[in-house]
């Protein structure tokens, strides 16, 4: 495994997007811990998760949960495994988000995010959404006063602009280490936010990184899925998947980039984790620079 720097740590340069372990068409519990233990077994030392990784009503905190487990059961270390959350969205339970980014909200699902995980402070906090209603200096204000409380180690950002990221910077200054947008071989106009990621020292997580590659978690069984792009003849040539192409490519676009692709079984996240051992070549570089189909 390779490694690369988020919240002031090294971690493995792939990290387990835990979302599909929960929500709709979530394996069993006994697939879903044998995923986590397989990512774990290939190196990989960063989980990614959320309060409103669930499905039905009532169920917030379910993924936060089968992480806290499926690392409890692991027979091997993880003393070195930093789990990322997420608190400001919400689900109702009809398929639907919604987004609550107040300060006091955000101090409660904090606080209670943290007795789920079994930690006594959240080794990465990120404000999973802005919330239009709430001044943004407020949101981001909180995570500082949860940082400074001792609730959280450090804080992270998902879905905003650069205009947002700058601002964080201002009132967070080295306890904001990460910013989690969409980026992915068929989606790239967050291309600003990356690169400012890259200015200020923080590492970028792009969220559904397989976009264009593979069907997202959330699109449901009949989810549209590009075929006979680059990516794929680039995979066919090399002997892999077009899903290992997608992430080595990314990779590559940055050294803040550290991929977290989800995994809904034990061969997928293994796949995925083998990434870090296939480097492109200029050539192929060039080729992937084309834009995927619609």
């Amino acid at each position: 495994m390779q490694y690369r720097t988020l919240a002031h740590t090294a971690v493995s340069a792939i990290g387990l997007g835990a979302m599909p372990l929960s929500i709709e068409h979530r394996p069993d519990e006994t697939r879903a811990i044998a995923t986590v233990h397989a990512a774990l077994d290939a190196g990989v030392t960063l989980v990614d998760t959320a309060d409103s990784y669930h499905w039905h009503a009532g169920e917030a905190g379910h993924n936060e949960l089968l992480i806290a487990r499926a690392l409890a059961r692991y027979g091997g270390d993880t003393s070195r495994v930093l789990v990322a959350t997420k608190g400001g969205r919400g689900r109702p339970g009809d398929g639907s988000w919604t987004v609550t980014a107040t300060p006091a909200h955000l101090k409660r699902a904090a606080e209670a995010s943290a007795k789920r995980l079994g930690v006594d402070a959240i080794g990465l906090y990120q404000l999973h959404k802005p919330d239009p209603t709430v001044p943004w200096a407020e949101s981001v204000g909180a995570l500082r006063e949860l940082r400074d409380a001792g609730t959280i180690r450090a804080a992270g950002l998902s879905n905003v602009t650069t205009a947002q990221i700058r601002q964080a910077h201002q009132i967070l200054g080295d306890g904001l280490v990460s910013v989690q947008n969409q980026y992915s071989p068929a989606v790239r106009d967050n291309e600003p936010e990356l690169r400012l990621s890259e200015q200020l020292g923080l590492a970028f997580l792009p969220w559904s990184p397989l976009g264009g590659i593979s069907r997202s978690s959330l699109d449901g069984p009949s989810g549209h899925t590009s075929v006979g792009t680059a990516f794929h003849r680039v995979a066919a040539e090399r002997g892999v998947s077009p899903q290992r192409i997608a992430l080595a490519w990314l990779l590559a676009r940055s050294p803040a980039m550290i991929p977290v692709p989800g995994a809904s079984r034990p061969a997928t996240i293994t796949d995925s984790a083998g990434a870090v051992e296939l480097t492109l070549d200029p050539q192929e570089l060039a080729e992937l620079e084309d834009v995927l189909p619609s």
